[in-house]
């Protein structure tokens, strides 16, 4: 049995919308090797789907869809990276040096305690076990897009709870 997307033959979809897809994606993400990227992922997505499109003539406007959320899931990611300030470094290990980053470590525990109880699993599983977000999607019985947005959501309130205490800029 073919699905309604095998139908509609996703080879003749991508001859016929991939460059049409592109232009879009381009004028979202500014970035032609980017928007590359976007649109493939939004073929390999429908090329995954299992039980393929309930109406086939709709694969263009799910393709559509799919390389907008791309590039807007893009644009997110490239903010993230930009407003990264990595951890200062220590010069000295003087004693007082130790205290200052032993308090520093326990109002950023103190402050991951304060958060809702998925948003600390999922920073927990994430950035202290190590573990993917197909990791912890399976972990927690979670998507992934929703492992996504829960720490994006979790460190955007930790960092609003840190900003609030005393000497943090």
């Amino acid at each position: 049995m073919t699905t309604p997307v095998e139908t509609v033959g996703l080879s003749e979809l991508y001859a016929a919308h991939r460059l049409a897809l592109v232009r879009l994606a381009v004028l979202l993400v500014d970035d032609q090797a980017s928007a590359e990227d976007v649109v493939q992922d939004a073929f390999a997505a429908l090329a995954r789907r299992s039980n393929g499109l309930r109406d086939p003539s709709a694969a263009v406007g799910y393709l559509r869809v799919s390389v907008v959320n791309g590039a807007r899931s893009m644009l997110r990611k490239r903010r993230t990276v930009r407003g990264y300030q990595p951890p200062r470094t220590i010069e000295s290990v003087g004693p007082e040096d130790r205290a200052v980053v032993a308090e520093e470590h326990r109002e950023v525990l103190a402050a991951v305690k304060r958060l809702p109880d998925r948003q600390r699993e999922v920073l927990v599983l994430r950035y202290w076990s190590g573990l993917s977000e197909a990791e912890i999607a399976a972990a927690l019985g979670i998507t992934p897009g929703t492992v996504k947005s829960t720490a994006s959501r979790a460190l955007d309130a930790l960092e609003r709870i840190l900003k609030d205490r005393e000497g943090w800029s």
